[in-house]
């Protein structure tokens, strides 16, 4: 009976050592638990800030992109009200400061030959 009884005191004595090393072990994770929590509520927090710096982003794309469209738009006009023919006449004017036209040489050379005579 005595050796009963000490067999159960250390199997009670193991008991408590486990249900302790339980507890503890319990607590640690309740711990890295909260802390994973509060990351998590953290890592919310900023993504939700994310997504308002991002649709802000994009709000002020759409902006731009919208004044971008208007002044394509007035350009447009302005360049059409702009007189052809006169445009047509600096093309003529810029290829004349290219080339030497061939009736102006005509004509130059024939003064210079008449000079000459």
């Amino acid at each position: 009976m005595l050796n009963e009884l000490e067999t159960l005191s250390q199997n009670i004595g193991r008991l408590i050592q486990i249900n302790q090393r339980h507890h503890e072990a319990r607590l640690a994770l309740e711990e890295q638990l909260a802390q994973l929590r509060a990351q998590c509520d953290a890592t919310r927090a900023e993504l939700e800030q994310v997504r308002e710096e991002r649709n802000a982003l994009q709000a002020e794309r759409d902006a731009l992109s919208a004044k971008i469209d208007d002044a394509q738009v007035r350009l447009n006009a302005i360049l059409e009200k702009l007189p052809r023919a006169r445009a047509s006449n600096e093309r003529e004017n810029q290829l004349d400061l290219l080339e030497p036209s061939p009736s102006n040489d005509d004509d130059s050379n024939a003064a210079r030959h008449g000079e000459n005579a």
